[in-house]
């Protein structure tokens, strides 16, 4: 936990940490690259239990993400999600490997 201008945050806080691009899959799943490089997979449908996600469960809203200020932004930026709880709530994307 950590504490930034008077507000406690679950995560443990990472330096500089931003999310650099995003694309949306099938079944309300991203991929996001982080400033790490790393590529990693989020389902969208686990934050639906959040009222301020509920409007995600709308595919033309989900499919609107976009990169603002290093988070991912939804309806022009009205829906957002800090990095730092995006990361935690992502899995590792290994791309596939094609051999010739």
């Amino acid at each position: 936990m950590f504490i930034v201008d008077g507000i406690a945050y679950a995560s443990e806080k990472t330096d500089d940490l931003r999310a650099t691009a995003v694309r949306t899959l099938e079944d309300h799943v991203m991929i996001v690259t982080f400033s790490t490089g790393e590529e990693r997979l989020v389902d969208v449908t686990e934050l639906y239990f959040m009222p301020a996600f509920e409007a995600l469960k709308d595919e033309t809203v989900f499919k609107s993400a976009k990169i603002d200020f290093g988070t991912v932004v939804w309806n022009n930026g009205e829906i957002d999600i800090g990095v730092d709880a995006l990361y935690d709530r992502s899995y590792p994307y290994e791309k596939e490997k094609v051999y010739a």
